[in-house]
């Protein structure tokens, strides 16, 4: 099994000047120290107007420093909001492709909608359309970084004509994709279109296997690629704390993991917002005592000794994850203890488990071929165009009149007849 941290940039009022500057920087430092401590995988997610449950607005940014501090760790996008009127696909397929490149190829593409109503009515998404649009757009960013020149698209979210996207991303076709899921259905989903199941919801191991069972044997009999790749993977997120003393491992984390899955309700759930007003951990702290782990879900089994983490982790593993995803930044948990805990992970649990991995993947990669090829046959392909296809279109200044040129200042009557010479030579080459 392999192990990322995840960030949401969780910042619980009040803050003062200078709390999002530490915040942020913190989380690079952590960054860098789990890609020496040999941690897979770094994830981002991309949230907006969450107040206190998320400030990553922007993970692009934060991932591109990140890339610039760290060698090996894998930087994940967990999950990057598809829906054109978060990002235009074309704009989505350029960020990624740089990221690809500035990281020398270590960007893992994760994909989603978001459900909240502070992020859809913000960007003026309908809701009911939301996962239609994330379909359309994720598979024409595949297209996008993959294809070249790219032919165009007339769709019901968005259209452009043919154009070559640049830059093209370092891992080919496109780094591995990833979706969002929350329950069984779109873990089923996330099978069918050949895509990682980047999965929060906080199950305990047994229903995890139920999960696992699910994606690999949808993914066997009806897989149908949405990209130009797949990914068969299931990664798991769950909290955590470490330390020797189990007391303290809860005192360190518990905390900031209730405050995450509060904070998450709040604003998906049973919530009522005031932009810019409301606090959300005030509201947190006035129920805390009565907010058991049955009324907020699972998910802290990461949170106690390396011999009970251990435990939880081996039984994920025997589960068939992949990958096990760390919320180690929630609430108001402190750099420090974050550090301490990803240090006594790495040294004392991580490398047993690092041991096995080589051997899994090449076993899960061998018993996978027959039915990565027999899904690649099933896929419709989005056709390449021919050079006569791929129509020419001409600048802007191209036929400037010459009773246009005769208008302008003189600087750029000269510019102008330039520019005239130079099209007059071009076109004779």
């Amino acid at each position: 099994m392999r192990f990322g941290i995840f960030y949401e940039h969780q910042i619980p009022r009040p803050w003062g000047e200078g709390a999002e500057l530490k915040l942020f920087q913190d989380a690079l430092s952590q960054v860098e120290l789990a890609d020496r401590l040999g941690i897979d995988y770094a994830w981002e997610v991309e949230h907006h107007f969450l107040e206190e449950y998320s400030h990553s607005s922007a993970p692009e940014v934060f991932l591109a420093a990140a890339s610039q501090r760290t060698k090996n760790i894998r930087l994940g996008h967990g999950i990057k909001l598809m829906p054109p009127n978060y990002n235009h696909p074309a704009r989505i397929a350029e960020e990624i492709a740089t990221l690809d490149l500035v990281s020398n190829g270590r960007v893992e593409w994760g994909t989603g909608e978001s459900a909240s109503r502070a992020e859809l009515e913000g960007f003026a998404i309908e809701p009911s359309e939301r996962r239609a649009m994330w379909r359309e757009t994720t598979e024409q960013v595949a297209n996008m970084l993959a294809m070249d020149p790219y032919p165009g698209f007339q769709g019901r979210f968005f259209s452009m004509p043919t154009r070559n996207v640049v830059p093209k991303p370092v891992q080919k076709p496109h780094p591995p994709l990833w979706v969002a899921c929350s329950n069984r259905d779109t873990i089923h989903l996330a099978a069918q279109l050949g895509i990682g199941a980047l999965t929060f919801a906080f199950v305990d191991p047994a229903e995890a296997k139920k999960w696992v069972d699910d994606y690999y044997e949808t993914f066997k009999r009806e897989c149908v690629p949405i990209g130009h790749a797949v990914n068969p993977n299931v990664a798991m997120v769950t909290s955590f704390s470490c330390h020797p003393d189990a007391a303290e491992a809860a005192r360190r984390g518990l905390d900031g993991f209730r405050f995450f899955q509060f904070a998450l309700g709040h604003h998906y759930n049973f919530g009522e917002h005031k932009p810019g007003r409301t606090n959300i951990w005030n509201k947190y702290i006035a129920v805390r005592d009565a907010l058991g782990t049955e009324v907020m879900g699972g998910g802290t089994g990461g949170i106690g000794t390396p011999d009970s983490m251990r435990a939880h982790l081996s039984e994920f593993a025997a589960a068939g994850v992949d990958q096990t995803v760390f919320i180690q930044q929630g609430g108001n948990n402190r750099h420090e203890d974050i550090c301490e805990s990803l240090d006594l992970f790495a040294s004392a649990v991580m490398p047993e488990f690092k041991e096995r991995e080589d051997e899994r993947a090449r076993r899960k990669a061998d018993e996978l071929a027959p039915y990565v090829e027999a899904a690649f046959q099933r896929k419709e392909w989005m056709r390449e165009l021919t050079d006569d296809q791929i129509e020419a279109y001409r600048a802007y200044g191209f036929a400037i009149a010459e009773e246009d040129i005769a208008k302008l200042p003189e600087a750029q009557q000269r510019r102008a007849r330039a520019m005239q010479r130079l099209r007059e030579i071009a076109l004779k080459a």
